[in-house]
């Protein structure tokens, strides 16, 4: 009988972009054998959850909501609220609060976790403090700034905050836009791992590279072998913790230190 990538060992829930390609082809791609993953899909503007006036709590995004009803049928072991963007926006505080709200909507054999979350506990099991935060190109300035503030929140200090610079077919479009017209589903990784190895600052003790629809899986092995330090990726981290709160602690070659430990 031949593999048909049968949750096995483990069955894990993401909620991702609704119109984004990256998240589930690097998930598929550096997940073990017996580990299936299996998305539900947000249009939602981040974040997916908005903070209530009185900030008691927050309120899950109607696909948010629509996914964890789903997901309390799959009874995945994880569930992963898998988008950067989300945490960096809703600030300190926002991850506990948007878990809370989902562990109440499924089933209680599911973990319920963040990117924002799961990319500090990625550092953390490293030992890293001081990374060089790379983010796709159609974030902005004010979406960067909430990164760097957001892992400041945290004691993290960011060594440089960067970019990634797009092709030329993209040049002159205004970040807000690039998404729009299409460079999410249009993306190369060579520029991209030729940009961090020259941007990265000497100061930085490792590579962040934030959001979970920047295709930069295939770079891992190659940014650490240059520059010498871990690197971190927002899909990396989230799929490394779905498989620590899983029980499947198996090492993955080819995709950085964090997999390989």
């Amino acid at each position: 009988m031949q593999a048909d990538n049968w949750g096995v060992v483990a069955r894990i829930g993401i909620f991702i972009v609704a119109t984004e390609v990256v998240p589930e082809a690097e998930w598929w791609a550096m997940a073990p054998q017996g580990v299936s993953v299996h998305a539900a899909r947000v249009s939602a503007s981040a974040p997916w959850a908005t903070w209530r006036d009185d900030r008691s709590g927050v309120d899950l995004a109607p696909d948010m909501v629509r996914g964890c009803s789903a997901f309390q049928q799959v009874r995945p072991s994880v569930a992963v609220l898998a988008h950067s963007s989300s945490s960096f926006v809703g600030g300190p505080g926002w991850d506990d609060a948007v878990i809370a709200e989902m562990v109440a909507r499924l089933s209680p054999q599911t973990t319920a976790t963040t990117n924002g979350l799961d990319l500090r506990l990625a550092l953390a099991r490293l030992g890293l403090a001081r990374p060089f935060l790379v983010m796709p190109a159609w974030m902005t300035d004010r979406l960067v700034e909430s990164a760097v503030a957001y892992f400041a929140a945290f004691g993290l200090s960011i060594a440089s905050a960067w970019r990634h610079q797009p092709a030329s077919q993209w040049q002159g479009i205004a970040p807000q836009d690039l998404y729009g017209r299409g460079m999410a589903i249009d993306q190369e990784t060579d520029s991209l791992l030729d940009q961090v190895c020259r941007h990265c600052p000497p100061e930085a003790d490792s590579v962040l590279l934030a959001g979970t629809g920047l295709r930069c899986a295939g770079i891992i092995d190659a940014i650490e072998a240059r520059l010498k330090r871990p690197v971190v990726t927002a899909n990396q981290a989230s799929l490394w913790r779905a498989l620590e709160v899983s029980g499947c602690r198996r090492p993955i070659e080819g995709y950085g230190t964090l997999l390989r430990a």
